[in-house]
């Protein structure tokens, strides 16, 4: 049980180690990060209870198609990125530490890493090393990548010359849908080859995360600022 805990573990950590090292301009303090952290924890519990109930209803194994929109894009994907999303904006929106448009994706994969974290040591503990050690190169990448997504136009709205509710829908609504059409492709049981589609989303979405990220650095008001003195 060891290993397929640490397995639960150790990507949603790298995800959080990897993110705090692009921040590289002006990084965020350890306890704000660590605190958006355990707030996507406690969001995962009362959701895995909900998901749960649904699981154990059988609502999840569908040959048709509404039934499988509804668990992906309402029940799924629809719970998990409006949670994350209100928390994000509870945590970051009036903050002092919120002082760069990559903050908005730094705290974003943050509570998105402790809620993906929590639900991997659930599932490594029900299902064991197998489904584990598949979701640590699906499941907890693409809730970074859904993260990225959010915190992008969530750090936009503010820092944007065109700022305001236009972004900050886009920052719940874009994250949902991708989320949304990943979970559909795996859900689904109507044609076992549309599974290959939640890879061809996953890797997309990957790309783009990436490039909205690099996006972030170049816009931060800190860049060149510390060049004599360079973060570790």
């Amino acid at each position: 049980m060891v290993i397929p805990l640490l397995l639960a573990i150790i990507p949603g950590l790298a995800i959080a180690w990897f993110i705090y090292r692009v921040d590289k301009y002006e990084r965020e303090k350890f306890w704000p990060l660590t605190f958006a952290f355990l707030t996507g924890m406690l969001l995962t519990l009362p959701l895995m209870e909900v998901q749960e109930w649904f699981f154990k209803m059988g609502l999840e194994k569908t040959h048709s198609v509404l039934p499988a929109v509804f668990f992906s894009f309402i029940l799924v994907s629809g719970t998990e990125e409006t949670l994350k999303f209100g928390a994000l904006m509870l945590y970051t929106r009036k903050s002092s530490f919120f002082n760069e448009p990559l903050d908005g994706i730094v705290y974003a994969v943050m509570i998105s890493m402790g809620f993906a974290t929590l639900e991997n040591i659930y599932y490594a503990l029900e299902f064991g090393l197998p489904t584990t050690a598949v979701r640590a190169v699906t499941a907890v990448p693409a809730h970074a990548v859904f993260a990225t997504m959010m915190g992008y136009y969530v750090g936009k709205s503010r820092f944007s010359p065109v700022r305001g509710k236009p972004n900050l829908l886009y920052g719940w609504l874009v994250p949902l849908i991708v989320h949304g059409i990943y979970d559909f492709f795996i859900i689904q049981e109507i044609y076992d080859a549309l599974i290959l589609f939640a890879v061809v989303t996953l890797s997309i979405s990957l790309f783009f995360a990436f490039r909205l990220i690099q996006e972030g650095q170049e816009a931060s008001p800190f860049k060149g600022k510390d060049k004599d003195n360079p973060r570790p």
